[in-house]
């Protein structure tokens, strides 16, 4: 039974890699994604449960930490000056969460972490991320048990019209134009073909998954 099992899983293995071929995953694509995981900074609002008014006091906190941060994040030059303005102002960012679920009713501790952290395959408007190890920026409400809100800080996505829960394609355009390369950006940007580009990060995360259980 063992031995058929392992037959099964390699045999599971070799379509998926051939099925990966016709969406041109190679060791390039691989390489060009390891590449974007280096250049971002994801910012992730995460709430203290999925109750209502959980998940809303989590918008809450969004909208007064990126009415406080985008102005300074928008000046930087780079994704290393990016995480030295989240550095210095960290403490500040913490108060301002706090204050905002005080003025709600809650007495939520707020916790932040900036560091590396794995995440799956993801769409922000136009642009779709490859499943990776990413730098990130984390703002955890209580026991931080709730679906979270994200976007991406560097280069700066989160500030092109937030409130309204809109992403503009020109600027989003614009702003990863400035961070990536040509051939970077046309393995994230999926204005012309979604479901090819979420497909084939998709594949490329079930395979790094069943290679390590091989």
């Amino acid at each position: 039974m063992k031995v058929k099992n392992k037959i099964i899983s390699g045999l599971l293995v070799v379509i998926i890699l051939l099925i990966s071929s016709v969406y041109v995953v190679n060791a390039d694509n691989l390489n060009l994604q390891k590449s974007i995981e280096k250049k971002v900074i994801r910012f992730h609002v995460i709430a203290n449960s999925d109750s209502v008014q959980d998940q809303a006091v989590k918008l809450k906190v969004r909208d007064k930490v990126l009415e406080y941060i985008s102005p300074k994040l928008k000046k930087s030059k780079g994704k290393e000056e990016s995480q030295k303005i989240l550095k210095e102002n960290d403490k500040e960012i913490i108060k301002i969460a706090e204050e905002v679920l005080r003025k709600n009713g809650y007495n939520y501790k707020v916790t932040t972490t900036l560091g590396k952290e794995n995440f799956p395959v993801k769409v922000y408007g136009n642009i779709t991320l490859p499943q990776g190890e990413y730098d990130a920026y984390r703002i955890i409400i209580g026991s931080g048990e709730g679906k979270n809100w994200w976007c991406v800080m560097f280069p700066p996505l989160c500030f092109v019209d937030i409130t309204k829960g809109e992403v503009s394609y020109k600027e989003t355009q614009k702003q990863m134009k400035q961070v990536l390369s040509e051939k970077e950006y046309s393995i994230v940007d999926n204005t012309a073909h979604k479901d090819e580009v979420r497909m084939k990060f998709k594949l490329v995360e079930v395979i790094r998954g069943l290679i390590k259980k091989i």
